[in-house]
């Protein structure tokens, strides 16, 4: 029997759902006035209309919000045609589902399936074109199928008993034409080289492969899990604008490190690496072998810390996409050595404007609004759920993010640091934790390494997965449990490649022998090769040595936490599957790991064309305006709708949070964050992360991301002599060597300032083929976006730091110089005012600045602090002013600048020049914060003033700056909530 349990709003009540999608069918121009959300649940099983009644009135129903009505499945509800359902498709994971089946079990009632819908009533029959504009708006096709009129079922849909059939996949003896068929037909995302590869190795086997083998090997060797690019041989060329072979400014050339033949073995290692390498950090415990880096917290804990993308899941369906990059980089964590806790999640996104037309939408791409809200509420939901705070991040904005948006997912943990090491034996049993198998995620790991094209919404649905946090919860919570006994010796995450790769590596030094008939499904009919690949979430694979298997099991069990003895690691270094007996895949983990041809790509940078200056086009008296465009301006304006969704309170130990101030809406620097409630020791997050400057050359991106990074941690209070650095790279197609230009010079950058400001690169990951090909065939490729995240020990509790203003009457204090470099600024973009020079770094003398504010924090000088980035001094002022609604009233000198030459009021309140922060300190504090700074630029440069006006003098004595704190606020809060309203997303 099925039954329908619908819960309708009581009178006078309208669900949050009902308001929210009123808002966005009127957003596509759909006349919704009236429409109202319903939940529906269908129940399947030997269950009498009494038992469906107690569950829809004891269980499911709001007993003040909501009325139940149970119907039989096939009865019709009384509105006809004005209802529209939206549910996931059969195969699809809905938490929902997951929670009820539970949930009914604990009452004793035992359902056969059981599904979830919204069901949408509209007030008056929706016509076609309403409906076809509406449907995009309530679901999305990816994941979802839609209904209209009364649901009327028999029975919930079910897999189909799957038939085993082995699969060989003709190989041998073929040519390079025929392999491009094989490799396009099976999806493998191989080049020529490795399909080549790929064939020779079975043609010495003497056999064809099997699909299994073959796409194992194509897991493997994806540009998701190898980066084979980033990690391969590079041919680096410069190209002068009059032919020379090298740019006539910052040649790399010129530079320490780079080969004189531009011939680089390992772009990687030969930079990122190497620094870390170079600077040998003893409280460095666990870097770029593990699921996150590690590094010393106190005597007996460590911290590790991950940043993942999900960039093309999240285009093509972003909730799902986003909940299930934060999913995968909080099971990166317990995956890190033996297990570590989760503590704190970052989150940085990249869209295109919000306030896009519609018609400048690619076809087959999503809005980014309707991106934007789907990644926010992804990532919200499962951060929440599992009781993780999200403390930091970022949003930033481009044209060129609409097609293929970034998704930043981080994650901090901690664990003690005798369960850093880990290591499978022969011997030892793979147990497969967590949730079931299914088809949804399937190819992930290649899709990821593709472009997206106008078609990847209907040819790749299957790549995406969702998430279910609440099963998460579970895992970790029994999986830290069975660490600290001591019943497994290793333990990774199913991610990319699912069991694939989850087994592939923990058996790679040693062969593995696995059944895939024991894999537990969430629905019949899946192959042995889809069982094998899916990348279906909340999945953990443990090593447990034998005589350990039955305790391990039992203490799953107890937890009701399904855990499955799949097979074990042989010794033998071969990999062996099986489907009931019948042997599928046999293939050699040398082969598999050691066995992808490495090639010469060429990288080329040429000279950036030239940027015509235009010098003093915008006047004093332009100020005020400039300054009001930039505090709108999408990448600076407040990110208060996204942040006021996550929780960032939970656990309790966040001591600096995202917004700070009086009224705690002004924004913060980095997070500061006390892991153990009985100790004083905490540690800070930040990151940085600015494109417009890479359009202009990526080395200088790249160096002032990472001061930026350093910025922001020391102003919250970070210790910089104990700190690590992130590096998470998203760019274009790298096979065009443009592109992969512009990532050499990246990459050579953070050797360079890695190794200057001693930060050690600890983790990282990259992102290829972040481009998105129209239906006219035309490619667009994201800026080139170098994400920086650091991490370290706070200088002390007390030494924490926010960035609002404190009392009326304390001084301000400007750290560094000022120059005239205004590429890629925000001034250059909100005033069309060309500049000639992104900023540049001197990292020697920003390490003495850092240093010098470290000290002064720790003997208690410093009241407040801020970093001068996006606007520069006056945008930094601004905000200081608003967090702590006060205000400040500010001379600029020419002593500001570096240099005296060719300086104006616009460099010293717009430039974005590094390694600059502003100061707040007590004026009995003044000449002890001096002897901190000794040849250190600092400047004091104003007070801070009861009156919240901001006020500067220019140069000239004039004031191009008197404006309101409160009108600085409306201009700098409003911008997001205009566009995505009020309410969450």
């Amino acid at each position: 029997m099925l039954w329908k349990i619908r819960l309708i709003p009581t009178q006078g009540a309208k669900s949050p759902e009902s308001l929210r999608v009123a808002k966005r069918l009127a957003a596509a121009g759909v006349q919704a006035d009236g429409v109202v959300h319903h939940r529906l649940f269908l129940i399947e099983g030997l269950i009498s209309e009494d038992e469906a009644d107690r569950v829809a009135n004891s269980l499911l129903r709001d007993p003040v919000l909501e009325r139940a009505e149970v119907f039989e499945g096939t009865a019709a509800e009384p509105e006809g045609e004005r209802l529209y359902h939206i549910m996931r498709r059969t195969g699809v994971m809905d938490p929902v589902e997951a929670s009820l089946t539970r949930a009914l079990r604990d009452m004793g009632v035992e359902p056969d399936a059981v599904k979830s819908a919204d069901q949408y009533v509209f007030k008056d029959n929706p016509s076609a074109q309403d409906l076809s504009r509406a449907a995009p708006t309530l679901g999305n096709i990816v994941v979802d199928e839609a209904h209209r009129g009364p649901l009327r079922l028999e029975k919930l849909p079910r897999g189909q008993k799957y038939e085993f059939r082995r699969v060989e996949v003709e190989l041998r003896s073929f040519d390079d034409e025929h392999l491009a068929k094989v490799n396009k037909q099976h999806r493998l995302a191989l080049n020529a080289d490795e399909m080549r590869a790929v064939r020779d190795h079975f043609e010495m086997l003497q056999r064809e492969p099997t699909d299994i083998e073959l796409q194992t090997v194509a897991q493997t060797w994806s540009e998701h899990c190898k980066h084979k690019t980033l990690g391969g041989h590079v041919f680096y060329r410069e190209k002068g604008a009059n032919g020379e072979d090298h740019v006539e400014q910052d040649s790399l050339f010129d530079l320490p490190d780079l080969p004189q033949n531009g011939k680089i073995d390992n772009l990687l290692k030969d930079t990122i690496f190497k620094a870390t390498t170079e600077l040998n950090k003893d409280w460095c415990l666990s870097v770029f072998k593990d699921n996150a880096g590690v590094i010393a917290f106190d005597d007996t804990d460590a911290i590790c810390f991950k940043v993942e993308t999900h960039n093309h899941p999240s285009a093509i369906e972003p909730y799902g996409g986003a909940g299930t990059g934060i999913g995968g980089v909080i099971r990166d964590i317990l995956g890190t050595g033996l297990g570590a806790r989760p503590i704190v999640n970052t989150d940085v996104f990249c869209f295109g404007p919000p306030d896009l037309p519609g018609k400048d939408v690619p076809r087959g791409a999503l809005h980014p609004r309707k991106i934007m809200q789907g990644v926010v509420s992804g990532v919200r939901d499962y951060g929440n759920r599992m009781g993780i705070p999200t403390a930091n991040g970022s949003l930033h904005f481009d044209p060129r993010y609409t097609g293929n948006p970034l998704v930043y997912a981080g994650s901090v943990g901690i664990m003690p640091r005798d369960k850093i090491e880990k290591a499978a034996h022969a011997g030892d049993h793979i147990i497969v934790v967590g949730g079931r198998t299914g088809r949804d995620g399937i190819g992930g790991a290649t899709f990821s390494s593709e472009e997206l094209t106008s078609k990847s919404e209907v040819v790749s649905s299957g790549a995406v997965q969702i998430g279910n946090a609440i099963q998460e919860q579970m895992v970790q919570e029994t999986l830290l449990k069975a660490r600290d006994l001591g019943l497994y010796t290793a333990v990774t995450d199913c991610g990319a490649g699912g069991l694939s790769s989850a087994v592939g590596e923990m058996g790679e030094t040693l062969g593995a022998e696995v059944e895939l008939s024991r894999v537990p499904l969430k629905y019949e009919g899946l192959t042995y090769l889809e069982t094998w690949i899916s990348e279906a979430q909340e999945r953990i694979v443990i090593a447990v040595p034998p005589h350990k298997v039955k305790e391990a099991l039992d203490l799953f069990e107890s937890e009701d936490v399904e855990a499955t003895d799949i097979g074990s690691f042989t010794g033998d270094k071969q990999l062996r599957l099986s489907w009931h007996g019948e042997v599928v895949c046999d293939v050699g983990m040398e082969f598999l790991h050691d066995g992808m041809p490495k090639v010469w790509r060429d990288a080329v940078w040429s000279t950036p064309e030239h940027r015509v200056v235009a010098g003093g086009s915008v006047k004093a008296d332009d100020a005020p305006g400039v300054l009001a465009a930039i505090l709108s301006s999408w990448n600076v304006c407040s990110k208060e709708w996204v942040v006021r969704q996550y929780d960032h309170e939970v656990q309790a130990g966040s001591a600096v949070k995202p917004f700070t101030g009086v009224k705690r809406d002004g924004p913060s620097d980095g997070c500061a964050v006390v892991p153990k409630l009985d100790s004083d020791a905490a540690f800070v997050v930040s990151n940085g992360l600015n494109t417009r400057y890479g359009d202009v050359d990526p080395y200088w991106m790249a160096m002032s991301n990472i001061d930026e990074a350093l910025r922001n941690y020391v102003a919250t209070g970070g210790s910089i002599d104990h700190c690590a650095i992130l590096d998470n790279f998203s760019w274009g197609n790298c096979n065009k060597d443009d592109r992969l230009g512009a990532a050499v010079r990246a990459c050579y950058a953070c050797l360079h300032a890695a190794r200057a400001y001693g930060t050690p690169f600890i983790s990282g990951k990259d992102s290829l083929n972040n481009e998105f090909q129209t239906e006219a065939g035309v490619s667009i490729h994201i800026p080139h976006t170098l994400l920086i995240s650091a991490i370290g020990k706070a200088v002390s509790l007390d030494a924490l730091t926010t960035s609002d203003l404190k009392k009326a009457g304390n001084k301000l204090f400007l750290v560094g110089h000022t120059r005239r470099e205004f590429a890629g600024s925000h001034f250059e973009m909100v005033t069309g005012e060309k500049g000639d020079l992104p900023p540049r770094v001197d990292p020697a003398l920003a390490l003495k600045a850092f240093r010098a504010i470290n000290a002064a924090q720790e003997a208690g000088i410093v009241r407040a602090a801020h970093d001068c980035a996006e606007g520069g001094l006056a945008v930094c002022l601004a905000e200081m002013c608003i967090g702590g609604r006060l205000g400040a009233k500010v001379r600029l000198t020419q002593e500001l600048a570096a240099t005296d030459a060719d300086i104006d009021d616009n460099v010293l309140l717009f430039a974005e020049s590094n390694s600059r922060l502003v100061l707040e300190v007590e004026p009995s504090n003044e000449a002890g914060l001096y002897r901190f700074f000794e040849g250190v630029p600092l400047f004091e440069i104003g007070e801070v003033t009861k009156d919240p006006r901001l006020h500067i003098t220019a140069l000239q004595g004039t004031v191009p700056i008197d404006a309101p704190v409160d009108e600085l606020f409306t201009a700098w809060r409003n911008p997001l909530y205009t566009i995505m309203g009020e309410g969450s997303a």
